[in-house]
């Protein structure tokens, strides 16, 4: 029998370090080793022994979330769930959580806290089983990415938004690089598009992430990078030296007016349990763009992206997916590969010039 994940929880609530251990230890794989009510005591026990997983709060006594955190992934990267209140008045907190090196984060709200930690009990195993199997060297310092656990839900195609069709037209003027990531993209995307020149093509991305991240996350690209970052909003024009990201829950599609593409905004059902869907946009853009595009598929946990990213291939699109070893989750990427979706595999490092040729004809 293999080992079982070992996880100590961190959090200044009894009531949430009790409900979040019991529904721990209900599955057989998983072994709470420690609770600690802070950081300095985590930090106590950790000397004794190190866990596989952190599941932690952010506001907490003597030293914050986001402090701990930074210091464990500078000093001993460990993969770790952020459990969390999403209040407006915390958002900029957990956006920094994520930058600095969460694997997932866990939404809870101020009140009914015992309940809804009850009810989410699946969810919590599914995050730390998800963030043990997270692949640390491929997570720097400062840079990594959040997965907002979702409640289990019908596994909805990208039917529900958009139907296979019509093929696009064999040549426009312009073309369009699609790229779909999760767990580990915000340090991938930063990874990539910091180092593409202002003249490079249009841009549309889906990373999963929650709602009032995204635009959070494109406002730091933005600064960082020579190209316009933005959240995407209706009806914006894709362009050469712009990239648009999907809002966290909304599906963005692609679509041509002539010669010209701009992205659809919309609501809808969630696809392959997420909204936004990478399947969504990819599939938007086999059918709108067929082999004017480029699309690239980044590290990521479950399917989401590979049968889009095999309609892009099949309508004569040029596709990538990131390779195991740059990965911090190996699990999209592996899904198109396993379809016959990705005509190349490469390294993180090697994506931005692949991009840069595609734009050249090469």
């Amino acid at each position: 029998m293999a080992d079982k994940i070992k996880v100590m929880i961190v959090d200044d609530s009894a009531v949430v370090r009790q409900v979040v251990a019991a529904a721990l230890s209900g599955d057989p794989g998983i072994e709470v080793i420690a609770t600690a009510s802070d950081p300095i005591f985590a930090l106590q026990k950790m000397q004794a022994q190190w866990p596989d997983v952190l599941v932690i709060d952010i506001e907490m006594p003597r030293m914050d979330g986001i402090t701990f955190l930074k210091k464990i992934m500078a000093e001993h990267p460990t993969p770790v769930v952020v459990c969390s209140s999403l209040a407006a008045e915390g958002a900029q907190a957990t956006f920094e959580a994520m930058a600095a090196g969460a694997i997932a984060i866990i939404t809870k709200p101020k009140l009914g806290l015992k309940s809804f930690l009850e009810d989410a009990s699946n969810d919590i195993v599914q995050a730390v089983r998800s963030a043990a199997r997270a692949n640390m060297r491929a997570v720097r310092s400062g840079s990594a990415n959040t997965r907002q656990a979702d409640p289990v839900s019908p596994k909805l195609d990208a039917d529900v938004i958009l139907s296979a069709g019509s093929r696009a037209l064999e040549h426009t003027t312009d073309q369009v690089v699609a790229i779909g990531t999760s767990t580990g993209g915000t340090q991938a995307l930063e990874a990539v598009l910091t180092k593409l020149p202002a003249t490079s093509l249009g841009i549309v991305i889906v990373q999963h992430m929650p709602e009032k991240f995204t635009a959070m996350f494109a406002e730091r690209l933005n600064e960082l990078c020579e190209i316009e970052v933005r959240e995407a909003r209706n009806g914006d024009r894709v362009i050469p030296g712009r990239a648009l990201i999907a809002p966290g829950g909304r599906h963005m599609m692609l679509k041509r007016n002539g010669a010209q593409y701009a992205v659809e905004v919309v609501d809808g059902p969630l696809v392959n349990r997420h909204k936004p869907s990478v399947d969504v946009l990819f599939r938007s853009v086999a059918k709108f763009a067929g082999s004017n595009a480029l699309g690239i598929i980044m590290t990521g946990m479950g399917d989401d992206g590979a049968r889009g990213m095999k309609e892009m291939f099949d309508a004569g699109a040029r596709t990538i997916a990131q390779d195991e070893a740059s990965c911090v989750v190996f699990g999209m990427p592996k899904e198109a590969i396993k379809l016959g979706a990705a005509e190349q595999t490469m390294a993180l490092g090697h994506i931005p010039a692949a991009i840069v040729s595609y734009g050249k004809g090469l």
